[in-house]
């Protein structure tokens, strides 16, 4: 990297936003029928987020994602079954597996520019879900790895806290999404996110003034294949059943607009989206079979109407709203003064 002065960091209000997801986080349980819903909701996020980084932050549209997802669930669920790892050591596992597939993929892909790229990362989507089906003896194929655990968190022994319980279990995912929310905020609002921010917006002239451009997206590809290779690591857990749509370019997909619908470029948005979207299925699916028609119909309206997804029509709405009050204040005041 160049010595020259590092591009200005983001500014905000991170411990605003902070609050408020975990003010969200607290409320998920409550207002949802089940806790299983609501840790689905949160591990959708998780890889929301990851993918966020990609494409909302650096400007990488990937359908890769669905690789880093599936090998998350089957690493961790393969570590568990046949070498007894712990909670903590499979998720460490799932992380590293994602980002070595990440950097694989990332070295390969960031070869190539716009529609090329994204041709690539399909590719490599559509090989990585054959050689998942191939090896049956290890990912089960078409059924799937059965049986995966879910590890109680001990220590020396004596169980601190049962993840059998499905309580439980989404406090134990909403701590971990928290604590890897705060860690992707502090990331993109260092010079490292700015620089980020500058690929994404004109990269020629980033790698003019100095700035190794291939390194950063290598080092954000695999921040991004961590991440969701916890996600997916945490969504077999929650199956116990690590299946092969895991790894399907439908999973890539449904990431890529749980991103979109969110908001691109905010990391809150990646939780509404995963909300909105894991929430439309559950309450679609029973109301008619051909559901994801009525998915494809919503997607358009926010594409169309709300250019910056769920978030940015709320920060919106927002700034409307108090435009309108403070319209109202002024007639008021200045009567005051006549008076």
């Amino acid at each position: 990297m160049s010595d020259k002065n590092p591009l200005p960091v983001a500014k905000g209000r991170a411990p605003a936003l902070l609050l408020l997801v975990v003010a969200s986080l607290v409320a998920l349980p409550l207002l949802l029928p089940s806790a299983t819903l609501a840790t689905e909701i949160l591990i959708f996020a998780l890889a929301a987020l990851a993918c966020n980084l990609l494409l909302g932050y650096t400007g990488l549209l990937s359908f890769g994602q669905g690789i880093f997802f599936g090998v998350g669930a089957y690493g961790a669920a393969l570590l568990m079954i046949h070498l007894q790892w712990g909670m903590f050591a499979a998720l460490l596992g799932a992380a590293v597996f994602g980002a070595f597939l990440a950097l694989l993929v990332g070295a390969l892909a960031i070869r190539r520019t716009g529609i090329y790229f994204v041709m690539l990362t399909l590719a490599f989507s559509q090989m990585a879900y054959f050689l998942a089906y191939t090896l049956s003896g290890w990912t089960g194929g078409d059924n799937g790895l059965l049986d995966v655990p879910r590890p109680n968190i001990e220590i020396a022994g004596h169980v601190l806290v049962d993840l059998a319980d499905p309580r439980h279990f989404y406090v134990f995912v909403a701590v971990l999404f928290l604590l890897i929310f705060a860690g992707a905020l502090r990331v993109i609002r260092s010079p490292f996110g700015s620089t980020l921010l500058a690929i994404r917006e004109n990269e020629t002239r980033a790698a003019a003034i100095g700035y190794d451009t291939r390194h950063f997206k290598i080092l954000v590809f695999m921040l991004s294949g961590a991440i969701t290779g916890i996600a997916g690591a945490l969504y077999a857990m929650l199956l116990h059943f690590a299946p092969l749509s895991n790894i399907d370019l439908m999973m890539s997909e449904n990431i890529l607009i749980m991103t979109i619908v969110g908001g691109t470029g905010s990391l809150f948005g990646s939780l509404l989206g995963a909300g909105a979207i894991v929430l439309l299925g559950d309450v679609l699916s029973e109301l008619w079979p051909r559901w994801l028609m009525l998915l494809g119909v919503i997607l358009i309206l926010v594409v169309v109407f709300m250019r910056g997804g769920l978030w940015g029509g709320l920060a919106e709405l927002g700034k409307r709203l108090l435009a309108n009050r403070n319209a109202d204040d002024k007639p008021q005041a200045k009567t005051k003064e006549t008076l």
